[in-house]
């Protein structure tokens, strides 16, 4: 009997195989982009063997284009989803770009705000647009390189969150509220970026007010 074979020859079989070996070294719940498949033979073949690992729950698809092998949680004995950060993640990484958590969501987890945003966004330096996730639309906002210098980090999150909130909302109590949140090191880093990122002057001013020492940033852009 002979083996199917695509139109450039590639013995499908051998692809399929090839596909299945290298998804099970990946850890679960940690998604992959098809992109990184490609040296594994033809494009139509590696969807043809995800599309069959996906029915028979081999692996789940998170979003176009990415999949992940599914994370079993012991104690509750059921797959759990992926984390859609994860997704995001992965998404930055095969676009190249970088990612930061954007606005009210920023506010809410350094605890400025109560408010839980009803959608899930994204400063990030690559293109705007919009994703879905099996827990629900994600979407890129574009950002300068230059506003996303500490984008990944604790000290990045703080900035999106003290941009959100704005100059009047901005107070010496509010900056020592993330202050402490963050820790000196991360502080620190997000203090220094006045010189370096894109930063209102009002913002550079207030930072520096708290650590105590005087603003020497003329490179800090005016509000």
């Amino acid at each position: 009997m002979k083996t199917a074979r695509n139109e450039s020859g590639t013995a499908e079989g051998s692809v399929a195989e090839r596909v299945r070996a290298h998804v099970s070294r990946m850890p679960s719940g940690e998604p992959f982009s098809v992109r990184e498949l490609l040296g594994l033979g033809p494009r139509a073949s590696i969807d043809q063997a995800l599309s069959r690992m996906a029915r028979g729950g081999e692996i789940e698809r998170v979003a176009r284009g990415f999949y992940a092998r599914p994370q079993v949680n012991e104690r509750l004995g059921r797959t759990v989803p992926v984390e859609p950060e994860k997704v995001v993640a992965a998404i930055a990484r095969t676009a190249g770009a970088r990612v930061n958590v954007h606005g009210a969501e920023a506010a809410r987890r350094f605890g400025l705000t109560t408010q839980v945003p009803m959608r899930k966004v994204y400063a990030t330096t690559g293109r705007s647009r919009s994703v879905e996730l099996p827990t629900g639309k994600v979407t890129f906002v574009h950002s300068t390189p230059s506003r996303m210098g500490l984008a990944g980090t604790p000290a990045g999150e703080a900035l999106s969150a003290l941009l959100y909130l704005g100059r009047s909302e901005v107070t010496p109590s509010v900056v020592e509220a993330v202050r402490a949140k963050l820790g000196e090191e991360q502080f620190e880093a997000l203090r220094s970026a006045a010189a370096t990122t894109a930063m209102p002057s009002w913002l550079s001013d207030s930072l520096y007010e708290v650590a105590g020492t005087q603003a020497a940033t003329p490179t800090a852009l005016s509000a």
